[in-house]
């Protein structure tokens, strides 16, 4: 959109923060219809970017937009710290793994009879899991490998 409008165009928008992820990104997405000469409208806050005063006051909204971003992500992460102290927040579930099955297909793998996407298929994991369960297993049994320098 920034690239297809031209002088004279009217850009309008809903609300500036849906514009911009912080007050330096939406500066410099502002910067680009400015410099074509198009006026940005914003209808929630009801800025007009063709007066000075639209300009000023589109400053400090987006400043004060990137606050109240940055408040609700803090006052999120303090929510999570107390959920976690009161053990309320433990993330998910693990998923449970057959170890007895998985050692076998872990020694067909590892002498390359079945590829890393049938032992994936056949034990019903995504790739992150069976490669973090592939971890696990070489560190609960020892299995370190070789590398050459």
């Amino acid at each position: 959109m920034l690239d297809y409008v031209r002088e004279g165009d009217t850009l309008f928008v809903e609300s500036i923060s849906r514009l911009g992820r912080s007050t330096k990104d939406l500066l410099n997405i502002i910067d680009t219809p400015t410099d074509k000469g198009v006026t940005l409208i914003s209808h929630k806050e009801n800025i007009d970017t063709n007066t000075p005063s639209g300009k000023y006051m589109l400053t400090v909204f987006a400043t004060l937009s990137q606050l109240e971003r940055e408040q609700l992500k803090h006052r999120q992460r303090e929510g999570i710290e107390i959920a976690k102290a009161q053990g309320k927040y433990t993330g998910r579930k693990p998923i449970p793994t057959d170890w007895t099955r998985f050692g076998q297909l872990y020694g067909e793998w590892k002498s390359k009879h079945i590829t890393g996407r049938d032992f994936m298929r056949r034990m019903d994991m995504s790739a992150n899991t069976f490669y973090r369960r592939v971890r696990e297993y070489e560190l609960r049994h020892g299995i370190t490998e070789l590398t050459s320098a």
